[in-house]
């Protein structure tokens, strides 16, 4: 659990600095950018530190997932500031599904855990809702952008789950 959401956050790291590298320096995307950013990397330092504590092994995918964010990042921003929203909305969309999975699934038998899964959670939903309030689904070809990158999200779950 904490090797994918390690893996998730890294991820989203990624896809954020691959935007910021084509999004106007102080556009307002790219503040909103810049902001969800930097909550992503919170998320990834707590999960680093629960691998170093827990003893957890990271995916080794970590090189495919580096450069897979970044290259998803920067080609939504290069389409277009409303399609970086649109990628953010459908990655959060399913980070929350995954994370709420994850809730269910440890009930009262990790609190701690728990606790950081239900924090970063509310601040993924609010990236989502910032996405969406940002003109996500005017982005061009929002359904196919949506469906592909929220399913490209479900396969790397899957993958960092047991590689």
């Amino acid at each position: 659990m904490i090797r994918v959401d390690q893996a998730g956050e890294y991820g989203a790291t990624r896809i954020y600095a691959g935007q910021l590298a084509v999004l106007r320096r102080n556009s307002t995307a790219a503040k909103m950018v810049a902001r969800m950013a930097a909550q992503e990397q919170r998320h990834l330092d707590r999960f680093d530190a629960l691998m170093a504590e827990r003893r957890v092994r990271p995916t080794a995918l970590q090189p495919a997932w580096n450069v897979a964010g970044y290259v998803l990042g920067a080609v939504t921003a290069l389409i277009s500031p409303s399609a970086a929203m649109a990628c953010t909305e459908a990655v959060e969309t399913e980070i929350d599904r995954h994370y709420g999975a994850q809730l269910e699934h440890l009930g009262d038998s990790d609190p701690e855990l728990a606790a950081d899964i239900a924090e970063f959670r509310a601040e993924e939903l609010e990236h989502r809702d910032v996405a969406r309030e940002a003109g996500a689904a005017t982005a061009p070809g929002y359904p196919l952008l949506t469906f592909g990158i929220r399913a490209a999200c479900r396969v790397a779950i899957g993958l960092s789950k047991r590689i």
